[in-house]
């Protein structure tokens, strides 16, 4: 029974943790087109975001739920103003231009914090089940990432901005012939997704050593998460997280961690090959 909790918990960590991680790109790649090989750098930035107002005695979860995200959606929004906005519908100049984004945030990364690693310590003390020991960290991670999800399907689904964020990534000139303008819509697209991937960066950071080059950890999760889930944005981001998630902790109890990763990927591949165009593009269809 209690081997049983502690699976449970850990399954529920792993689909968690991809659906932090995949939540920004699903945004800026699922609903803008725009392919993002920086993501992982700003997840990066959202984590030293927070490790700097914590040292500077800001309350740690502040920093994580405010701070972080607040930063990184301000680089977004610069970052899509000086760059992106131009390259709109362009996807090879795109992918091109986030590389080398990337690039330079890691050279500015290690020019301010150094190339050494560090971290905060968790916030939330560890507990024991019977004879496991479980991180109390991970409920905490659990709760984000449910809040996250339900507030997206709100904002998208029930809010009246959400609505003209949808119609402006379909059709940009029906949504400027309503008096809408698309430049404004992006603009504010790309600073919701920038935040995103920061708040998954800084959620993260108290369970990992952060160096200017962690973001490449999270890229490959992330897109394949984002595209195994199809057209659908937040249908198949859960959907995809929760097969990969299941299946990678399912591989990781029974022979190791190593194991578990590589079988994610392969996972993803079987997934992609015998749907194209995602789970929900099979599934789920017409769902948000």
């Amino acid at each position: 029974m209690d081997l049983s909790f502690v699976i449970l918990v850990e399954v529920l960590y792993a689909v968690a943790s991809l659906v932090l991680i995949s939540a920004g790109l699903a945004v800026v790649f699922g609903m803008m087109k725009v392919i993002n090989l920086a993501h992982g750098e700003f997840m990066m930035m959202g984590g030293y975001a927070t490790i700097t107002a914590a040292n500077l005695g800001i309350n740690v979860f502040v920093a994580m739920l405010v701070i972080a995200p607040l930063v990184v959606g301000l680089i977004g929004l610069v970052v899509e103003r000086l760059v992106i906005r131009h390259l709109y519908g362009r996807l090879v100049d795109t992918m091109l231009a986030t590389w080398g984004l990337s690039l330079m945030f890691i050279g500015l990364a290690t020019m301010i914090f150094g190339n050494t690693t560090t971290g905060i310590s968790t916030p939330i003390t560890g507990f024991t089940v019977g004879d496991y020991q479980i991180n109390g960290y991970n409920f905490f991670i659990i709760v984000v990432s449910v809040v996250l999800v339900l507030c997206m399907l709100a904002v998208l689904k029930g809010t009246r901005a959400g609505l003209i964020a949808r119609g402006t990534m379909q059709r940009s000139d029906m949504a400027a012939a309503l008096g809408y303008s698309p430049d404004r819509i992006y603009m504010a697209t790309f600073f919701c997704g920038s935040a995103l991937s920061g708040l998954a960066g800084a959620v993260l950071a108290p369970l990992v050593g952060l160096v200017p080059t962690s973001g490449g950890a999270y890229i490959a999760k992330a897109f394949i998460t984002v595209i195994a889930g199809g057209p659908s944005l937040i249908a198949g981001l859960v959907s995809s997280a929760t097969s990969f998630g299941l299946v990678s902790q399912i591989f990781t109890f029974t022979i190791s961690p190593v194991i578990g990763e590589v079988v994610l990927l392969v996972a993803a591949v079987i997934v992609l090959r015998l749907m194209p165009q995602g789970i929900t593009g099979r599934f789920f269809r017409g769902k948000l």
